[in-house]
């Protein structure tokens, strides 16, 4: 993955910086931005501070304001034209506007530059996951984790952590000035900072664990939707809307609980800070009002004090939500992380790859301990053609994605041309092998977009020679739109039959030395099946061809038949052979051809 060592895993704060690359400067003018907004209103309860004292007041300005009436013609200068004073907060309020606008859109922009950097990211890595990984992850989970997770992420860095950093510079402008003009006031307002913060994160700290397991259970709720809405046919089909409902109204109503129990947890803590903050805000004007009787701090002072205790305790008491999303993205971050820290495929170089291909002793088990294939051996000469016939179960589609490098061999070795599939980049080996799965899954297009993906910048022409070979054309051509049919989501519709025959054109149009087709003709008549037969006997008679089957007919006239059973070879042979010795091949055999109609057609 581009900018990244699959082998190297992030921590929360190197997968950060990771995906910022490209918008950090854009974020940092954003800050800069902020920082001189944050400086322009500090400015303002100076100059009222300074009307007040020294224009209304009369005392004599000194320091800066004292240069500063001085260029104005003097204290007296404002007291004729006090329109002047107003002149000047409204620039300063103007000057305000636009860097808070530049602010603002350099934010937006930022953020949008490292949410188009995360997607792209997340969706060009999850491609190159292996197969174990995707079939150890719930889809709607993961589609959770790419949307609302990066979500979070994306509000926290460009809202919560952007503001965290105003606060901070608000925070020590404010305390400063606070401390100039009164040491004792501002030492009560300072006083109630680090319990705000305290409380706050000692709050939060609490809900980190409950705002992961709500974001765990959402994705169990888009799962959930997820798989009713791919299998709303089935679920149709068995009138099981209002079970589906009822599951999915089960999940709903407990997410929904989780939420309402963090809200409680919120509501307690916004209320007990609401109290601290007005305590806060009561103490200083009490104990100011008596300071400014006494003569201690002036009115001006006293305005400015309580402006600036204003404009601080607000951003004080947001510190309590920036934690409380700290602990969210905290919990966001860690789960993308598994994504992007779980190891790629080493893809490497596409390249043809021809020759014999031979399994020796193959073993493999998708869980520790429990063997799916044993000490599987058999070879298929370069050009040649084999069937595998066995039960559900008996590891007959795991056999050719071990050959497709979809898996890793637990044990033994396979080899193509003599060399070991390991050494094989898995590139090269599946620009070489046609896989047909048992189950034709379409894409939301035309026929022609569905038949053309598997090859880039094919013609009509070889679209509809592949769809020919395969025994759909006439089919597609039926259609009021032929090959500018659309299809539907996941090819809704088109039947059984006509789906898997337009995945077998769709591998077809690759042209691979290999061609594996698995249980991919179970949904064809006995005639079609034939035909595709023939057709592929004739039009990749040089390619070597594997069929995996329940169907006798469908592998009779192989080179080689391997029978599985219990995840080991049981019989391999010619079908001859194989009906000669009365095993199990005979046994399926004299099953499915007990009609004569059938033998006769075959």
């Amino acid at each position: 993955m581009e900018g990244k060592n699959s082998n190297k895993k992030l921590n929360n704060a190197g997968l950060l910086l990771f995906f910022l690359r490209g918008s950090k400067l854009l974020f940092a003018a954003s800050m800069v931005a902020g920082f001189v907004t944050t400086l322009l209103s500090v400015v303002i309860p100076q100059i009222i501070s300074f009307t007040i004292d020294c224009v209304i007041g009369g005392e004599r300005p000194e320091g800066l304001f004292l240069r500063l009436a001085a260029l104005f013609g003097g204290t007296d200068a404002f007291r004729r034209d006090v329109w002047m004073i107003a002149v000047l907060i409204a620039a300063i309020a103007a000057a305000t506007a636009v860097f808070q606008y530049f602010s603002v859109y350099l934010n937006g922009r930022a953020n949008q530059t490292l949410m188009r950097r995360m997607r792209d990211l997340l969706f060009s890595h999850i491609q190159r996951l292996p197969l174990g990984w995707h079939s150890a992850h719930r889809t709607g989970d993961i589609i959770q984790r790419c949307t609302s997770d990066a979500d979070v992420i994306s509000n926290f860095i460009s809202n919560q952590l952007v503001s965290l950093f105003r606060i901070i510079i608000l925070v020590a402008l404010s305390l400063a000035l606070m401390f100039v003009m009164d040491v004792y006031l501002a030492l009560i307002a300072a006083a109630f900072i680090p319990i705000l913060v305290g409380y706050s994160v000692a709050f939060y700290s609490r809900a980190r664990k409950s705002f992961k397991k709500c974001d765990e259970e959402e994705g169990v709720l888009s799962s959930l939707a997820q798989e009713n809405l791919t299998g709303v046919r089935v679920v149709r089909a068995f009138g099981r809307e209002g079970y589906e409902r009822a599951k999915f109204e089960r999940q709903n109503v407990y997410y929904t609980g989780l939420w309402v129990r963090i809200e409680k947890f919120l509501a307690a803590y916004w209320t007990t800070n609401d109290f601290l903050a007005a305590l806060q805000c009561m103490l200083l004007i009490v104990v100011g009002t008596v300071f400014c009787i006494n003569g201690d701090i002036s009115e001006g002072d006293l305005v400015a004090f309580i402006s600036y205790n204003t404009m601080l305790m607000g951003p004080v008491r947001q510190l309590g939500r920036i934690i409380s999303n700290m602990s969210r993205a905290g919990v966001s971050v860690a789960r993308i992380g598994e994504i992007i820290n779980a190891d790629e495929e080493e893809y490497g170089e596409a390249y043809p790859v021809r020759g014999d291909i031979e399994f020796r002793n193959v073993g493999f088990c998708y869980e520790e301990g429990k063997p799916v294939l044993r000490d599987v051996s058999f070879k298929v000469p370069q050009g040649g053609t084999l069937g595998i016939l066995g039960s559900t179960g008996s590891g007959k589609s795991t056999l050719m994605y071990l050959l497709d490098r979809l898996y890793p061999v637990t044990e033994g070795k396979i080899t193509i041309g003599g060399k070991d599939l390991e050494d094989i980049p898995p590139a090269a080996v599946r620009s070489s092998i046609g896989f047909v799965l048992q189950e034709g899954y379409l894409y939301s297009g035309t026929v022609a977009q569905n038949i053309a993906f598997a090859a880039d910048g094919c013609g009509r022409d070889e679209v509809e020679g592949a769809a020919r070979v395969a025994c759909v054309d006439e089919n597609i051509r039926s259609f009021a739109s032929g090959y500018d049919t659309i299809v539907g989501e996941r090819g809704v519709t088109l039947s059984g039959g006509q789906k898997q025959r337009v995945s077998i054109a769709r591998t077809l149009l690759r042209k691979t030395p290999v061609l594996i087709f698995d249980d991919s003709l179970s949904a064809v008549d006995s005639a079609t099946d034939a035909a595709i037969r023939s057709a592929l006997s004739r039009e990749f008679g040089g390619a070597t061809v594997i069929f995996i089957s329940h169907r006798v007919t469908t592998v009779m006239n192989a080179d080689n038949i391997i029978v599985l059973e219990g995840g080991r070879v049981a019989e391999q042979g010619t079908s001859a052979e194989l009906l000669a010795r009365g095993g199990i091949y005979k046994r399926i055999y004299d099953m499915q051809m007990s009609l004569p109609e059938d033998v006769e057609e075959e």
